[in-house]
């Protein structure tokens, strides 16, 4: 397993990945944009095979955590677990004090899993993601990067 910096070359499998997981995902361009942003960008990989991915946003001291996924076939195997914990790392290694997250309300997975990192919910965001049949509200979510 191997967590990398993502490159253009990646972009095509990132974006085929959150296609796959997410009913709106972000555009093919976003990830091109990310990439030659100063976003910290990352992929994790197996024997070359993308299997998710993760993009973070540093301003001023602050982290936020805009986009983390993993392939639907490789869900469930603490991928995701693995990415957030080096998206964290990173975060603290780049002098940042607190990192910021927005997560659908109906996600009980990712909930868990940033909960489980010292996540606490901070706000709320009603009707923020668009949903089939309807809206879903954003569940804000910040932990300290200082212990």
């Amino acid at each position: 397993m191997l967590i990398r910096d993502m490159t253009p070359s990646d972009v095509a499998a990132v974006f085929a990945i959150d296609c796959q997981t997410n009913d709106f995902p972000w555009t093919q361009s976003l990830f091109e944009q990310a990439v030659a942003s100063t976003k910290k960008t990352s992929v994790i990989e197996k024997q070359g095979e993308i299997l998710g991915f993760s993009i973070v946003s540093y301003v001023v001291g602050e982290a936020e955590l805009l986009n983390i996924c993993i392939a639907k076939n490789q869900q469930g195997k603490k991928l995701g677990n693995t990415l957030l914990e080096h998206v964290i790392a990173q975060a603290k290694e780049s002098e940042n004090h607190e990192l910021y997250l927005e997560v659908r309300a109906g996600n009980a997975v990712a909930l868990a899993l940033y909960e489980k990192h010292d996540f606490n919910e901070i706000g709320c965001r009603k009707d923020y993601y668009p949903m089939k049949g309807g809206r879903e509200d954003a569940i804000l979510m910040a932990r300290s990067l200082l212990f």
